[in-house]
């Protein structure tokens, strides 16, 4: 199982409604971490060619480099975050509204048949030196053994489109704790991405997200919805009852999922006011 910590707001869209919303990764909480990955690959990178003393192809490479970090936002991923822990005291305080909120456990294994393309489903690696990373040796192979800087351009936009998507999936060690999976969806690498953005609008600001639609992906696989919950666990410190959640599920046309709720177990103390 991969779990989803979340409130019950976005509960009742997965559940009733079938959409799982992917989030920009840099709007999210640890959304330094995308660009720590994408710096230290830079700054690596550099760092060896400087060792080479090919100070013309450097010039030209930090250029390039600079020239795509200014970018950001048109390579920006959109993600749903997924633990593998079941009742954790740390993903209930993060994502779980410090335990009031409930936690979905979605089949890894359905999870990774219904997906593809611009979508994936990213096991997130936590690493903070970033000088033994397979890319910054791709980097520096093609930049070296390329006479004109200008003929391996193609090839190094491809290796770029690649560093933006591994950096969707990059955490720092001080979080490997979570042992975090990433459903990423990164719209740029295709031109045509089929799923439309859409935007939600809330009192201090308006956010971007994909909404990825269960019931299609579901249909796929010859499934239902249910098919891939395998648990809903109510929040440690939810008021949220329990015969009233089975009503909800059962009145909108899921009565199968009534049997799957637990209540968490986890020792978590409500925040203090």
């Amino acid at each position: 199982m991969l779990y989803h910590y979340t409130d019950f707001i976005a509960f009742d869209g997965i559940i009733r409604y079938g959409e799982l919303r992917l989030n920009n990764i840099l709007n999210m909480n640890d959304a330094s971490e995308m660009r720590l990955f994408m710096n230290g690959l830079y700054g690596a990178v550099i760092e060896k060619l400087n060792l080479s003393g090919d100070y013309a192809k450097i010039h030209k490479a930090k250029a390039f480099f600079e020239g795509e970090l200014e970018k950001e936002f048109h390579y920006s991923a959109y993600a749903a975050c997924f633990s593998q822990y079941r009742d954790d005291a740390a993903q209930w305080e993060r994502y779980g509204r410090f335990g009031q909120g409930v936690c979905i456990a979605f089949r890894n294994k359905l999870l990774r048949e219904m997906i593809g393309g611009a979508v994936s489903l990213q096991k997130v690696y936590y690493q903070a030196d970033m000088h033994d990373h397979q890319l910054v040796g791709e980097f520096y192979d093609l930049i070296k053994k390329t006479d004109k800087f200008s003929e391996c351009l193609p090839e190094l936009q491809r290796l770029m489109n690649e560093a933006w998507v591994q950096s969707a999936a990059f955490k720092h060690p001080s979080f490997s704790n979570e042992k975090e999976f990433r459903l990423v969806v990164s719209p740029f690498i295709l031109d045509e991405f089929p799923v439309e953005p859409k935007y939600h609008v809330a009192a201090g600001r308006i956010k971007k997200y994909y909404p990825l639609d269960l019931n299609r992906l579901c249909e796929r696989l010859n499934i239902r919805l249910p098919d891939l919950v395998g648990e809903i666990i109510i929040g440690p410190t939810s008021s949220q009852s329990l015969p009233i959640l089975q009503d909800y599920l059962k009145d909108s046309g899921l009565g199968v999922l009534k049997d799957k709720i637990s209540l968490s177990d986890c020792p978590l103390r409500k925040p203090t006011p």
